[in-house]
């Protein structure tokens, strides 16, 4: 689906992300640095450059946006979950991903930033509109009462699988198995986690979208009933 240039410092490059990228049918071209790309040719033909951050070296990271934004090519950084709280937009990524990432989330990324970059030939994707919430499903953006809002790519999984299904009730196990794909070490309760933190970022007093049913699961509640 899209070509990239995969940046690695590490003398192994990191076997879990080769092989998401390979489930997600990205080729990629595997380099220590972007010394060797020139400004025409293979560089016309990638989609996108990612750095793996798997250590705190960042020496070669803005040096790598520097060149990236000369070829107009999004730059994504994938760091290990430990490392997230450390990273800003200073660093002149793009975007970013875990590092390993779960299914689908580095093609989301891509697709983000190479919107982002050329908004001109981006077409108004499908939306969900329900209430003040609108989910574009082609831009993976989330907008309440017209604000942006930031999700995590589980968050954002989970908020469209309830919100494609109003009133349908989810077991914590259905949404486990649906959107972990197999049965996370965190169990039922990391669903409960991730439905908690959703709720803190779109709803507010008077706003309700995600309505618990005791001892089964969650559904998201039709616009036009009443709130429990």
């Amino acid at each position: 689906m899209y070509n990239v240039l995969l940046i690695t410092a590490e003398r192994e490059p990191n076997a879990a992300l080769l092989q998401r990228l390979a489930e997600e049918e990205i080729s990629y071209t595997l380099a220590s640095n972007m010394e060797s790309l020139p400004d025409t040719g293979p560089a016309s033909s990638l989609d996108a450059v990612l750095v793996d951050l798997g250590t705190d070296d960042r020496s070669t990271l803005l040096p790598t946006a520097e060149r990236c934004q000369g070829l107009h090519l999004p730059l994504l950084c994938g760091l290990p979950a430990d490392r997230l709280a450390k990273y800003t937009t200073s660093w002149g990524a793009a975007d970013f991903f875990v590092v390993p990432p779960v299914a689908g989330e580095v093609t989301a990324r891509i697709r983000q930033a190479r919107q982002r970059a050329s908004p001109d030939v981006v077409e108004e994707g499908e939306n969900i509109e329900v209430g003040d919430l609108r989910i574009n499903l082609d831009r993976y953006e989330v907008f309440n009462r017209g604000k942006k809002v930031l999700l995590t790519f589980k968050e954002y999984q989970l908020l469209c699988t309830l919100a494609s299904n109003p009133g349908r009730v989810f077991t914590r196990e259905q949404l486990l198995n649906q959107i972990w794909e197999y049965d996370y070490f965190g169990g039922t309760r990391t669903v409960d986690v991730h439905v908690r933190r959703l709720r803190s970022k779109i709803e507010d007093t008077g706003q309700t979208y995600i309505e618990t049913v005791w001892n089964v699961g969650y559904r998201f509640r039709p616009q036009d009933a009443p709130a429990r």
